[in-house]
C-alpha cells in the first residue's frame, strides 16, 4: 500500500484528471471529460452491499440539490459490476445518484488516480473534486471503517472557484 504523501504526489492535486468512461447502474455510458464546466465529485467506496458504503452512497442521494445548485455532479464509483450497482441502487432506493462501475478493467479508474488497493482488490475510500476544467482540485482519503462528513464534501465544493470567477 502507498504511504499518503506518496499518493498525493501521484494524484497531483491542480494537475488534469485521467479522463475515463464508466458505466452507471443503469448501463449509461458517463465520460468524464463530458462534464466539463461542473465540478465532479467522485466518491470512492470499496464494496456495494456494505453498511458505512451504504451511508456513503445515501449521503450523496440526500444532497442531490446540493450538489445541483453548486454546480457540481456527484458521482459514486466501486469496482462491483453494472447488474450489482442496479440491485443495490434498488435497495438504497438511490434515484438520481449515478453509481458508477470500475469492474472492468478492474479497478482501472481508481488505479488511475492512484487510490486502488492490489492487495484488497478495491479502491480507497476517498472523495475527490474535479473542477470545472477537467483539473483535480481536492482529495480526501478516508480510514476504511470511516464515514466521510458530507458536509465537509459539499463546503470543499463551494470554496473551489467557480470557472466564471476564475477568469
Amino acid at each position: 500500500m502507498l504511504e499518503e504523501n506518496d499518493m498525493t504526489n501521484l494524484l497531483r492535486i491542480g494537475g488534469k484528471a485521467p479522463d475515463f468512461t464508466l458505466e452507471d447502474q443503469d448501463g449509461k455510458k458517463h465520460k468524464l471529460s463530458d462534464y466539463k464546466g461542473k465540478k465532479v465529485l467522485l466518491s470512492f467506496h470499496p464494496l456495494a452491499f456494505t453498511g458505512v458504503c451504504a451511508l456513503q452512497m445515501k449521503s450523496l442521494e440526500k444532497n442531490f440539490a446540493k450538489f445541483k445548485k453548486l454546480n457540481a455532479v456527484a458521482f459514486g464509483v466501486n469496482i462491483d459490476h453494472v447488474p450489482a450497482k442496479k440491485a443495490w441502487a434498488n435497495m438504497l432506493r438511490i434515484k438520481k445518484t449515478r453509481l458508477l462501475s470500475d469492474f472492468w478493467p478492474h479497478g482501472d479508474v481508481a488505479g488511475k488516480f492512484a487510490i486502488f488497493r492490489e492487495k484488497d482488490g478495491f479502491s480507497e475510500r476517498a472523495n475527490l473534486i474535479i473542477d470545472e476544467k477537467g483539473i483535480l482540485v481536492y482529495v480526501r482519503i478516508y480510514p476504511i471503517k470511516e464515514l466521510p462528513d458530507i458536509d465537509e464534501v459539499l463546503e470543499a465544493i463551494a470554496h473551489q472557484p467557480c470557472e466564471c470567477c476564475s477568469k
